[in-house]
C-alpha cells in the first residue's frame, strides 16, 4: 500500500460543536478503506515501540481507533466510558473539554493488576480526556505505557500537557 495522505481525509468543520472550535471531523478517513486501514498501520508502528498488554480506548471516537488497532495486535481491548454506560463502575473522573465538562468511567475489576496500558483516543486538543483516563488507571493503581492518538491539534499542547503528567506521548498527525 502505497504512503496515503491522512491529513486530505480529515475535515475541518468551523464553529462545531459550538462557536470558535474547529472540529476535526474523522469520518471520511473511516469511510475510506485504504486511508483507515494505513492510518491503523501506521498507529501501529509507533504502538509496536512499547511493550503493553492491554488497548484503553477512550470514547466515543477512539473506540474506532482502538478497537481496530487491538485486533491488528491481538492486544485486548479496555473501555473508558461516558458516566452510566457501564455496569459495575470501579472508577470515575471528571474533565475539562475546550468546550465544556464531562467525566469518563472504567470498570477497573475486569483489568488484571499486572496490565501495562496504551491509551488510545483519536485527537488530542487540550489532553483533558486522556489525562482523566490517566487517572482512572492511576486510580486504579494500573501501570499506563504511554497515550496513542490519530491527531494532535499543536497549538493546543496536548501532547506537552500529557508528558508534563508523566505519560509518553504520541500522534502520528499534527496541524
Amino acid at each position: 500500500m502505497a504512503d496515503i495522505r491522512l491529513l486530505d481525509y480529515l475535515s475541518c468543520v468551523s464553529d462545531f460543536p459550538k462557536p470558535g472550535i474547529m472540529f476535526r471531523d474523522i469520518s471520511p478517513l473511516i469511510a475510506d478503506t485504504q486511508a483507515f486501514e494505513f492510518a491503523i498501520k501506521q498507529l501501529s508502528l509507533y504502538a509496536n515501540q512499547s511493550e503493553f498488554t492491554h488497548i484503553l480506548a477512550i470514547e466515543s471516537r477512539g473506540f474506532i481507533f482502538a478497537s481496530a488497532l487491538a485486533i491488528t495486535m491481538s492486544k485486548p481491548l479496555l473501555l473508558a466510558r461516558k458516566p452510566n454506560k457501564l455496569p459495575s463502575v470501579s472508577h470515575r473522573q471528571s474533565y475539562g473539554l475546550e468546550y465544556g465538562q464531562d467525566a469518563l468511567e472504567i470498570q477497573a475489576q475486569i483489568i488484571p493488576a499486572q496490565a501495562q496500558v496504551l491509551i488510545i483516543d483519536d485527537v488530542v486538543a487540550t489532553g483533558g480526556t486522556l489525562l482523566a483516563a490517566a487517572e482512572l488507571l492511576r486510580q486504579a493503581k494500573i501501570d499506563i505505557v504511554g497515550a496513542l492518538s490519530l491527531l494532535e491539534i499543536a497549538d493546543l499542547a496536548g501532547n506537552s500537557r500529557l508528558l508534563k503528567n508523566g505519560i509518553s506521548a504520541y500522534s502520528i498527525l499534527s496541524v
